[in-house]
C-alpha cells in the first residue's frame, strides 16, 4: 500500500474543495451583507467579515500544509469550522435583536436555495429578490419573534440573513465531513514522521 508513496504527497488543491467554494461564497455574501446592514464603524462589521475570511483562509492554509503536516491540516480545518460557527451566531443575533424570524430546518426556502447551487454573491442576491417578489411566500413557517410577509420592509434583511445562514450550514456540514475524513486518514496513515520512516525504509529495501 505504501511501497511507492512519495515523501510529500500531492496537496494544496483547495480550490477544488466544495467546502472552500461554499466558504468563499459565504465570505462574499457576508461582505455585501455587512456593508448594507451593519454600521461600518462597528466592531460587529469587522468581526463578521473577519470570521468569514478566516473560514476561507484556514481551509486554504490547511490544504497547503497537508503535504508535511496532517496535524496542521486538521487543526486549521477545525479553525475554519469554528470561524464559520462564530459567524453563524452573529447572523442569528442579527435576527433576534431585530425580532426577525429564523427559518425552521424544514422551511422550503432552505431547500430551494441549496438546490440553486449558487456560485456567486450575485446569484444569491437574485434568489433573495425572487423570494421577495413571490407573493405566495410568507414567514409563517419560520421560528418567529414576529411574523412578516413578503411585502414588509423587514423582508430583505430577513431573506438575506437566512440565506447566509443556509450557506453557512452547508459549509459547516462539508467541513464536518472533511474533518472526519482527515482524522480517518491520519489514523490509517499517520503523519509526516510516519511517512518519512516508511519512505526511508522502502528506499533502503530497494537499495539492498
Amino acid at each position: 500500500m505504501f511501497e511507492n508513496e512519495p515523501l510529500i504527497p500531492k496537496h494544496g488543491g483547495y480550490r477544488k474543495l466544495k467546502s472552500f467554494q461554499i466558504a468563499q461564497l459565504v465570505y462574499d455574501v457576508t461582505v455585501r451583507f455587512c456593508n448594507r446592514y451593519i454600521d461600518k464603524r462597528s466592531r460587529t462589521h469587522d468581526q463578521m467579515v473577519q470570521a468569514a475570511r478566516s473560514g476561507v483562509q484556514n481551509i486554504a492554509e490547511g490544504s497547503k500544509a497537508s503535504g508535511t503536516s496532517k496535524k496542521t491540516e486538521i487543526k486549521l480545518t477545525n479553525v475554519a469550522r469554528a470561524s464559520l460557527e462564530e459567524l453563524r451566531l452573529d447572523y442569528e443575533d442579527f435576527l433576534r435583536q431585530r425580532s426577525l424570524p429564523l427559518w425552521d430546518r424544514d422551511d422550503t426556502r432552505r431547500a430551494d436555495l441549496i438546490a440553486r447551487r449558487c456560485t456567486t454573491a450575485d446569484e444569491v442576491a437574485r434568489w433573495v429578490q425572487s423570494q421577495r417578489n413571490n407573493p405566495s411566500i410568507s414567514s409563517t413557517k419560520s421560528t418567529p419573534s414576529t411574523k412578516s410577509t413578503s411585502f414588509t420592509p423587514s423582508t430583505f434583511p430577513e431573506l438575506a440573513t437566512n440565506a447566509a445562514l443556509v450557506l453557512i450550514a452547508v459549509a459547516c456540514s462539508l467541513l464536518d465531513r472533511q474533518l472526519a475524513a482527515q482524522a480517518s486518514a491520519f489514523e490509517r496513515e499517520g503523519g509526516f514522521t510516519e511517512r518519512l520512516y516508511r519512505v526511508r525504509k522502502n528506499a533502503r529495501g530497494r537499495n539492498n
